[in-house]
């Protein structure tokens, strides 16, 4: 490892002399091309003397600074491409470490805040707001109306009142708290912008990626149809001159072999990024389906009302910061994948120095270019019988389940026609495809199936020693685990990313009983004599010592007292308790008022009223 380390070193300082700064990882890929290549007879079993390491730098040197090769170009796109290409959760993921790196300055200082002054509160508000505005995004803290419409929403959901029980709050509920904020605040602010009662710095974002995400798949389509074109023209140049001498002869220096494996890997590239793509095109449709029917959801509740239970309404202006929170991702997605087409573009330049249009036409002149459809078209009818192979396993649509999904070695190319001819031909897997050592090979004919079927291993290797000698075809082909042990994975890092992807690992363990019998460990045991001859010593001592006890005039016949009582308890009598009379009602009638017979009128009083003892 040393070793390779140091020709790493000092091929990049002699690159560098000459003008070229090469990153480590470039260094490190030539390095492993030059050292497999058979035609520069380094062998790895012995150790490399001072004229080989020279012999090895020298060459690493000459290849890197070859620019009318190929492939060089196709080695430094492979190397970019792994440096810089990162999944759709990888670069959300990344995206979302950044946002949080750059706000954790103004977390840290609203949450470590135990301020409790009218003016150092108000600060601290405008802190809040500040961290509000980055966190959604929608605007920059320098513009005026941004800062006004996000204090307005903030104070509507969170008064300057209740910064007093905001700072009461562990850190840890302050920190989520504030995220509740941010996107409680974005969704008002997108509400009032679907409202027009603001959101003038807002831009909108649906109709923006609806137009940018067509442009860019055009783009990649385009430039996908015109390598695939390359890709045709070179395969029929080079099958034609297997088939002519003379057209051989005249075509062997033209590098048409480094010149298609360019424009495979570019292809293969284009062709991550357009999945990526569409699964952008896919993603922000349904977003936007899913916005409009949140945004009009908050309009029936909202309904012009003076008051909102905000149980109800906070859920709705939340979701809505969500989906939000998509369209910025696929905006950040769609900026990374123009600008990785961009790029690779300057890798497909030297296609045109070496090929100009004017010179490839007339080089084609009488030859046949078939495209990958008509190749695949042509065999589509044939297939292998399997009654032919004894031994062999071969698979087919109708006789395999997820037969789609199988992983095809060498990235889906003819296994036969790579080690022989040299040229990445599609493979048909409707032909069958041949289960070896639990891998899966497709062809592009029927005839080198057979030819392929009759002795895998040995075409196998065959394709292992195209690679070697054409480093590009190791990530192209997708055989770096083969080639893994000759370079060191830690000398082809940058960055903790590496051109030689290893292949998927993952962490596995085993636990077994420390003591399956009891254990019979003696703790008086001591193998230090030193020790030993300490205790015996402590031992004889104690021999010679006596304890002593005492009693003094004040301590002679003392002793502790202690006395125990009961508490009064509360009591209490009642001695009052009522009592009532009654007196009889009154009852006197009167008889003669209304007069009679005799002229005058006698009245007659009459008294029934009851005495007081029958009462």
């Amino acid at each position: 490892q040393s070793v390779i380390k140091k020709i790493i070193r000092q091929v990049g300082l002699e690159c560098a002399t000459r003008g070229q700064n090469l990153s480590e990882t470039l260094v490190a890929f030539m390095v492993k091309a030059v050292v497999l290549d058979p035609r520069n007879d380094f062998d790895m079993d012995r150790i490399l003397t001072e004229n080989d390491m020279q012999a090895l730098i020298q060459l690493c040197v000459t290849r890197l600074l070859d620019t009318e090769n190929p492939s060089l170009s196709t080695i430094k796109m492979q190397v970019y491409f792994d440096m810089n290409y990162a999944n759709r959760d990888e670069l959300l993921g990344e995206q979302e470490r950044v946002l949080e790196g750059k706000l954790a300055p103004v977390v840290r200082a609203i949450t470590e805040s135990g301020l409790h002054a009218q003016e150092e509160m108000e600060n601290l508000y405008k802190k809040i707001v500040t961290y509000v505005l980055l966190r959604s995004g929608l605007g920059p803290p320098t513009d005026i109306e941004a800062v006004r419409e996000v204090t307005a929403a903030l104070q509507s959901v969170f008064p300057q009142t209740e910064m007093i029980t905001f700072i009461s709050h562990s850190k840890k509920d302050k920190e989520q708290q504030l995220k509740d904020l941010a996107m409680l605040v974005t969704g008002i602010r997108l509400y009032n912008k679907q409202c027009q009662k603001g959101g003038s710095s807002i831009d909108d974002l649906p109709d923006i990626l609806n137009e940018a995400i067509p442009s860019a798949t055009r783009t990649l389509d385009e430039r996908l149809n015109s390598c695939q074109l390359l890709a045709h023209r070179y395969t029929a140049l080079l099958e034609s001159m297997q088939e002519d001498p003379q057209r051989a002869s005249k075509l062997r220096s033209f590098k048409l072999k480094e010149a298609l494996f360019n424009v495979r890997q570019y292809e293969a590239f284009l062709r991550i990024l357009q999945s990526n793509a569409i699964t952008s095109a896919r993603e922000v449709e349904s977003l936007d389906v899913q916005f409009e029917a949140a945004m009009m959801v908050l309009k029936n509740t909202v309904q012009d009302k003076a008051s909102i239970d905000f149980k109800e309404v906070f859920p709705l202006f939340m979701e809505l910061s969500k989906l939000w929170t998509g369209f910025q991702d696929e905006m950040l997605l769609l900026s990374f994948l123009t600008n990785m087409t961009d790029n690779l573009q300057q890798f497909l330049k030297i296609q045109s120095q070496l090929f100009p249009e004017e010179m490839l036409t007339s080089l084609l002149e009488g030859v046949t270019v078939k495209s990958d459809e008509e190749r695949l078209k042509e065999t589509m009818g044939t297939r292998v019988n399997v009654s032919d192979f004894k031994d062999q396993e071969w698979l087919f649509p109708e006789t395999a389940d997820n037969f789609d999904q199988f992983l095809i070695q060498y990235h889906g190319f003819c296994a036969h026609s790579i080690g022989v001819k040299g040229i990445t031909l599609p493979g048909n897997p409707a032909i069958g495809i041949l289960k070896h050592k639990e891998k899966y090979y497709a062809f592009s004919s029927k005839e080198a199936a057979y030819i392929f079927a009759q002795d895998p291993d040995k075409f196998i290797q065959l394709n292992v020693e195209k690679a070697k000698k054409y480093a590009e075809l190791i990530q192209l082909l997708e055989l770096r685990h083969q080639f893994e042990y000759l370079v060191p994975h830690a000398q082809t890092r940058k960055a903790s990313k590496s051109s030689m992807k290893p292949p998927p690992k993952h962490d596995s363990g085993t636990q077994t009983d420390t003591h399956i019998l009891p254990p019979t460990i003696v703790r008086s045991y001591e193998w230090n004599e030193w020790e030993l001859r300490r205790k015996a010593i402590k031992l004889a001592n104690l021999r010679r010592k006596l304890t002593h006890a005492m009693q003094t005039d004040l301590s002679h016949m003392r002793r502790e007292n202690s006395t125990q009582v009961y508490l009064p308890k509360d009591a209490g009598t009642q001695t009052k308790h009522d009592n009532s009379s009654n007196v009889p009602k009154p009852q006197i009638f009167l008889k003669g008022l209304r007069g009679g017979s005799s002229p005058t009128t006698h009245m007659v009083t009459v008294d029934l009223t009851r005495p007081l003892d029958e009462t």
